[in-house]
């Protein structure tokens, strides 16, 4: 995640600590070693979104965790020191233990989050989130009313997920709106800022396109280079404005860390001060972290790099715990992860700005590449502009 808001206009914010390894008394413990963990913990989902990366539907897996399997895996990642279960899909308020489960992390001494499609969260879900004491409620819209369900499969998404958005602003919980860039709607993201601003959302998250999945098959749908510097163009002027009008929010941009580095140029030439600390604050962060501060499990418990690597699995917590898996050094893939710099091809491997991009997203290069060593083909960024002579 490349925090917009922070390196532009100083905005701090809980999750701070795990970026750049910062204190304060409201952020959120972390480790080097230990990863916030996405569990998508059903495969079920009332939408059928076009970019899934979980190809989520309407059937639930039949191996999916039962919740005493579950129970003992949360278990697991409090012991193993996990600072935050992120409970993910397919939709997650479709498992009937859901808030069961969320009960018992917090309990068990996780911060507990929630990434959902936001259409099945009345008033009285939002209540009973924010007394389990949810940090923070994600909600997906990919643009307004008719884009939005056309992405999502289904007229009325859009009203739905509003409708839940403010239901759980009602009951004083943070909420994270997330949006995926395809080249259908980018010019769609001052409409989020808007919305944003109009309802009292906290903060925005701009996804860019994850290969895999249902998105596997949208590689021809994903924005051109020239287009992707757009867009996170309009993201920092937006998010500059809100600032100077008194309104600052959260604002990030997943999944390319082309991203920081775009930025860090950008202001090299009209603010050299601000870029050097920008520049600090992005080599802590150390780009990409799949398998390093990010780690997923599915329905059935396989543990992926992140959230978008379902092909692969190191493992299963139901055989072994999680932190077994996860610091076992027996597995190539989890091991060249954690020290990629030496394995990455082509303009990867020669580019000045590994220490705070490194290497990008895996996923991306194996899609089109069939190498997950292989450049990122969603690096918009010039041979120029990274050192390749």
């Amino acid at each position: 995640m490349i925090s917009i808001s922070r390196l532009l206009c100083d905005i701090h914010s809980p999750g701070d600590s795990l970026r750049y390894g910062e204190s304060s008394p409201d952020s959120i413990k972390a480790s080097t070693s230990v990863p916030v963990v996405v569990w998508n913990c059903t495969s079920r989902c009332n939408l059928r979104c076009v970019h899934c990366y979980a190809s989520a539907g309407e059937s639930q897996s039949a191996t999916e965790m039962d919740t005493a399997s579950s129970k003992a895996f949360i278990s697991d990642l409090a012991a193993f020191g996990v600072p935050v279960i992120l409970f993910s899909g397919g939709e997650p308020l479709l498992r009937d233990d859901l808030l069961e489960l969320a009960k018992f992390s917090v309990e068990s001494g996780l911060r507990v989050a929630l990434s959902s499609n936001g259409t099945l969260i009345t008033e009285d879900i939002a209540r009973r989130l924010s007394k389990i004491g949810f940090a923070e409620v994600g909600i997906s819209l990919d643009g307004t009313e008719q884009i939005n369900d056309r992405f999502r499969g289904r007229q009325g998404a859009y009203r739905a997920a509003l409708e839940g958005i403010r239901n759980c602003i009602k009951n004083e919980m943070r909420v994270s709106l997330r949006f995926t860039i395809t080249r259908f709607n980018y010019q769609q993201i001052p409409a989020m800022f808007s919305l944003a601003g109009q309802e009292g959302i906290d903060r925005l998250c701009f996804y860019h396109l994850a290969y895999s999945g249902r998105a596997s098959t949208l590689v021809q749908d994903d924005i051109e280079h020239g287009q992707s510097r757009q867009a996170v163009d309009t993201i920092c002027e937006l998010t500059e404005d809100l600032h100077r009008r008194g309104l600052p929010k959260e604002v990030l941009t997943v999944a390319n860390h082309s991203d920081g580095v775009y930025l860090y140029l950008k202001l090299k030439e009209k603010d050299p001060e601000r870029a050097q600390l920008v520049y600090k604050l992005l080599k802590r962060n150390g780009g990409n972290n799949s398998g390093i501060k990010i780690g997923s499990v599915d329905p059935e418990g396989n543990v992926h790099p992140d959230q978008f690597w379902w092909p692969y699995s190191a493992g299963n917590v139901l055989e072994r715990k999680f932190g077994d898996i996860w610091t076992s050094t027996s597995d190539s893939l989890m091991q060249g992860l954690k020290d990629r710099k030496k394995l990455l091809k082509g303009r990867c491997s020669n580019c000045q700005y590994l220490d705070i991009c490194n290497g990008n997203l895996r996923e991306r290069a194996e899609a089109v590449y069939g190498d997950v060593w292989a450049e990122d083909p969603a690096c918009y960024l010039t041979d120029e502009e990274v050192g390749i002579k």
